[in-house]
């Protein structure tokens, strides 16, 4: 069974919050600069549209723009995208930044390996190419030849190849693409010997995986009902459904669909030894599960719950008949492994006990339990057998963050990818047997890694509550008060931020700046308490770390607000855009990235009614609404305030967090904003969430995101920095 991560798979994400007390903090005040401003920002029709919310009537002027493809929301797009650009490409510096950034990403990229039958799969990315190719190799010193192109799908590039699942013998592939970014996948079946495809189109899939037969002649996949709007319309009712080899959509079989509790989702997995159909009921993003289970050989019989009182997560790692070993969180909020008889599940008997460390991941390879723990947001691994013997610790190359880990309890070796705030994702082979780790693939990056250095501080949050935070920058970088800081969060949805090789923030560093990543309540790293701790009624405290992260940073002499820059995406776009209507003052640029915005309307598009477990819904009751109300940035947004410079990034198609969140919060920033700083959007075309872009596209769009950053806070770049030519100034063919 994959090691994972501890979420339900709907959960692919976002989030924010407010004060503990359950009033939000009211904005500082500032004055503006001067009376005019200093941009014609485009006309944005204000309707006559309110909402009566438990007696409240709430105003929403701009509910115009949630009409995507309508002409006035299409010539609104282009003419805030004319401005934008007509502002960004005149920035001095963007040309060198550009040009650093194509120098970067040309370096050769590896997927962790697969075993497909005798063979072997994993994606290469030679450095500039827009989409990774899948290859094939007969083994794994092989070099292997191109089995998938996905460059070849698209001339612009915006087709990605998202997921691959050989069959058991390997003589088959079921794989996903995605266009535009879209959430939806499209599940087509490739021949692998005569390298030709099948009848297949699955279609209307979301997130998960399929899973195939033992016998390889067809497999299971969950879907939706064919929405009305694949943009926005809300995703519910989901179904599992069964796939014969060689027949179309049509033809498929339902297995099972539950109409009267329309949020449950139904993904399949099987045991190891193929005996079992294992489906995990999940619903909204909580980490809890519902597990039910039949023989594969009986496919009419109904399906035995073994839990289903929705009280905890319940994940299966491994079987030796009907003896099963699964991870739970029941009465072990950081996690623990089980054993029981499929017949008496609650009888169960503990293996291995709950750690002061969180599991985060967990997988049976070679009969040893791989369990991926956090200690203070590091990775800890450690393997147990499936008796609990301890039978030590995966050697790490240092302070950094390892996942992989994927495969059976019959499987011999395992791989795992290795990477730290200074060091690129590494490929390691790992042998649970003996315990030896060894290097498959090492990238060569155009980047000093040993000129920089990571430390992890510890600061206390407004009610006293140590947070952790990693600060990464050169080694010859002294606190001044004047440093250029990028403070990035999350904060949400248990998601851990582990440290991890970003060329985002490997630029920052490089620049001249400091890079501060704080490990905010509303995460996992410390667990279910911690992760609650930041949702619902409690969200302000997310808010508060992030602030008291920045105030930390002030206090060190590290930097001032003038000099700071605040950057979150999704879940992280709402933190920062919460936290400048709060705190207006606390820096000077605030770049939120397909931000939930609109906290009172979030859950009537798409996926986003998942997501009520961490926010709550303005339709729970008047509690829940006034909170959610208080901080949502789209409606603390103040007129007569002068907030920082910003740049708001969206894609036109995101069918996750819909762009009419980043659409109503720009064009409401822009009428409020007294001030002279410049507020503006950055819309992709053909563009979604954020899987499947294009190396072009990314780095385009970081080029225009940091370029913004230096312009804005007034950083002098290092003389001579990123002068020298790209090595490749366009990407591959």
């Amino acid at each position: 069974m994959r090691l994972r991560l501890l979420l339900p798979l709907s959960a692919l994400l976002l989030c924010f919050g407010l004060l503990a007390t359950g009033c939000p903090k009211k904005p500082v005040e500032t004055a503006p600069e001067e009376a005019a401003p200093r941009f014609a920002y485009p006309e944005a029709r204000r309707g006559d549209v309110v909402e009566d919310y438990f007696g409240t009537q709430v105003a929403d002027p701009y509910r115009w723009l949630e009409e995507a493809d309508s002409e006035e929301t299409r010539a609104w797009v282009e003419a805030q995208n004319a401005l934008t650009q007509s502002y960004i490409q005149a920035i001095p510096e963007r040309e060198r930044i550009h040009r650093r950034l194509t120098k970067l990403w040309d370096f050769e990229r590896y997927g962790l390996p697969e075993k497909s039958g005798e063979r072997w799969l994993w994606t290469y990315n030679s450095g500039l190419m827009d989409q990774s190719v899948l290859y094939i190799a007969d083994s794994l010193d092989a070099q292997g030849e191109v089995l998938l192109d996905p460059n070849t799908f698209s001339e612009d590039g915006t087709i990605a190849l998202v997921d691959v699942v050989p069959s058991p013998d390997g003589s088959k592939l079921a794989y996903a693409i995605s266009d535009g970014g879209s959430d939806w996948r499209s599940w087509k079946v490739l021949d692998m010997e005569t390298r030709t495809e099948g009848p297949e189109l699955i279609e209307w899939t979301k997130f998960g995986p399929v899973t195939w037969h033992p016998d390889g002649t067809g497999f299971w996949y969950g879907r939706f009902p064919t929405p009305d709007d694949p943009l926005e319309a809300v995703n519910k009712n989901f179904q599992l459904w069964y796939h014969q080899l060689g027949t179309t959509q049509a033809d498929d079989t339902l297995v099972y669909e539950d109409p009267e509790h329309p949020d449950r989702e139904f993904f399949a997995g099987l045991t190891d030894d193929d005996a079992y159909l294992l489906v995990y009921v999940w619903e909204g993003t909580a980490e809890k599960n519902r597990l039910w289970v039949r023989k594969v050989d009986e496919p009419d019989a109904e399906f035995t719950p073994l839990f289903d009182a929705y009280d905890a997560a319940y994940m299966v790692l491994a079987n030796e008949g009907e003896r099963f070993w699964i991870y739970t969180n029941r009465d072990a909020p950081k996690g623990k492994v089980v054993s029981f008889e499929l017949a008496a599940p609650e009888e169960w008997t503990e293996v291995v006990a709950e750690a002061e460390e969180v599991i985060e991941g967990y997988s049976c390879v070679d009969d040893r339990l791989i369990l991926a723990y956090l200690k203070d947001a590091r990775s800890l691994v450690r393997t147990y057998g499936l008796d609990g013997a301890d039978t030590g610790e995966v050697p790490l190359p240092g302070i950094g963050s390892a996942w992989g880990f994927s495969g059976d309890s019959t499987d011999t070796e395992t791989f795992f990818s290795y990477a730290s705030f200074t060091t690129p994702a590494t490929l390691y082979r790992y042998a649970p047997a003996t315990g030896e780790v060894t290097l498959w693939r090492q990238p060569t990056v155009d980047w000093d890694a040993d000129a920089f250095v990571t430390e992890q501080v510890f600061y206390e949050s407004e009610d006293g509550t140590k947070v952790p935070m990693f600060l990464t920058r050169r080694k010859d970088l002294e606190p001044s008060g004047d440093v250029p800081t990028l403070l990035y969060g999350y904060g949400g949805f248990n998601v851990s931020i582990t440290p991890y090789y970003s060329l985002n923030l490997a630029l920052w560093a490089e620049m001249g700046g400091l890079v501060a990543v704080p490990n905010l309540r509303g995460g996992g790293e410390y667990g279910q308490e911690w992760h609650y701790a930041g949702t619902k009624l409690s969200k302000q405290n997310v808010f508060d770390d992030f602030i008291a992260a920045a105030e930390h940073l002030f206090e060190q002499g590290w930097t001032r607000p003038e000099r700071l820059a605040t950057y979150g995406g999704s879940n992280g776009g709402l933190l920062v855009g919460a936290v400048m209507t709060q705190r207006p003052d606390l820096c000077k640029v605030a770049i939120p990235v397909v931000g939930v915005l609109d906290m009172l309307r979030y859950h009537l598009f798409t996926i986003g009614w998942a997501w009520a477990d961490d926010y709550g819904r303005s339709d729970d009751d008047a509690e829940m609404f006034q909170y959610l109300l208080g901080y949502s940035p789209l409606h603390t947004l103040k007129e007569g305030t002068t907030y920082p410079s910003t740049l708001v990034f969206t894609g036109d198609h995101d069918d996750r967090v819909v762009p009419a969140h980043s659409y109503k919060f720009t064009a409401e920033l822009q009428r409020t904003d007294a001030g002279v700083n410049p507020q503006m959007i950055r819309i992709e075309t053909r563009a979604g969430h954020s899987a499947g872009k294009s190396t072009t596209m990314r780095i385009d769009e970081s080029a225009d995101r940091w370029s913004f950053a230096v312009r804005e806070l007034g950083w002098a770049l290092p003389e001579g920095w990123g002068e020298e030519a790209a090595a490749k100034a366009t990407p591959q063919e």
